[in-house]
């Protein structure tokens, strides 16, 4: 995993960002929104037009989810020349309201803006673009992720994104899951996601390499939309019997460790500690989210830790732990006798 993940450290070291996904994975997402996206404004505020794919999904089916208008901007420095070399350092906005001729719409086909500054998602000119769209769908920088989803928090804009699965516990995001104001997508198959860039190499030796892509793990999609997945009950089958064995209790929180999500026990009325990974299974009404360990912010865990100890990592007999998400279970069957 510290291979295929090498690239992405290295972007955030050096915020070469320019990870652009595949049209196929984009199709497994967003097919499931179908509904959620009809009449509205989507815009893509991270996509270099004739790179990115999103661009390409929407408008090659701009009429099969009945969007209103779709909105590009990007970087200026990640956008290719569509017009003369003169102006391959100008950022640009476009707007597709449907109705080409092409499967690919053409310059000509959509209306295209010189912006005024450098097309950041956190410029003023393209604040004023958000405010406009309805849903934001895209694959930001994954250096500047918090600083993205607190933008989309602050002006409540509904969005369907691309993160890593590490994002679950930043001080910025983990609040917003917490209060069921964003939750995980349906997911990458095997979660994990091949991307295009220009920058890296794919050093990873699986049989899923794929040539001129670096994949990396633990990708997820994150969204604020609702969808049948967020739903499912997840069936346990294990009960808890003490807390010795299988189902310890922290040293230094008032919590059992679960070490597996799959392992949660259906007689619990307690908090339990799982993997961050179990964001994929969670249904908000099964399951309570507590809070998270105090190693990824003050108050994160509502109580649950001994300060005491000095240790803000769970941990189990002096061994410490991951990163674990405290919940519990609110429907619990009754114990066994």
């Amino acid at each position: 995993m510290a291979n295929e993940n090498s690239g992405l450290h290295t972007a955030k070291r050096n915020k070469k960002d320019e990870f652009y996904t595949q049209i196929s994975d984009i199709e497994n997402e967003l097919r499931h929104y179908r509904k959620l996206l009809q009449g509205k404004v989507v815009y893509c505020n991270c996509d270099d037009p004739y790179v990115s794919a999103f661009f390409e999904y929407f408008t090659k089916n701009f009429e099969f989810f009945g969007l209103k208008k779709l909105i590009t901007t990007c970087y200026k420095n990640q956008r290719m020349d569509l017009f003369s070399q003169n102006d391959a350092d100008q950022a640009i906005k476009l707007e597709y309201e449907g109705g080409a001729p092409h499967s690919l719409p053409t310059p000509t086909d959509i209306g295209v803006t010189i912006l005024e500054g450098d097309g950041d998602f956190r410029s003023q000119e393209c604040i004023e673009i958000l405010k406009e769209a309805d849903v934001v769908v895209t694959n930001p920088p994954f250096s500047l992720f918090t600083e993205y989803v607190a933008q989309l928090a602050e002006y409540d804009k509904k969005f369907i994104i691309v993160g890593h699965q590490n994002a679950i516990t930043y001080k910025g995001v983990f609040p917003l899951i917490k209060g069921n104001r964003m939750w995980l997508g349906y997911g990458f198959k095997r979660n994990m996601a091949h991307f295009i860039t220009p920058h890296y190499e794919d050093t990873a030796s699986d049989t899923d390499h794929q040539e001129g892509k670096i994949r990396v793990s633990g990708v997820v999609w994150y969204t604020n939309l609702d969808h049948n997945k967020r739903h499912e009950e997840m069936i346990l089958v294990q009960r808890y019997h003490g807390n010795e064995g299988e189902y310890p209790t922290y040293d230094n929180y008032n919590a059992i460790e679960v070490s597996r999500t799959q392992n949660i026990p259906m007689d619990y009325h307690g908090a339990m500690g799982v993997p961050i990974t179990f964001l994929t299974k969670y249904n908000p009404e099964q399951y309570e989210i507590i809070g998270a360990t105090e190693s990824e912010g003050a108050g994160f865990s509502s109580g649950l830790w001994h300060p005491e100890s000095g240790v803000a990592q769970a941990a189990v007999n002096g061994k410490r732990v991951y990163k674990r998400i405290f919940i519990r279970n609110r429907n619990p069957i009754a114990p066994e006798a």
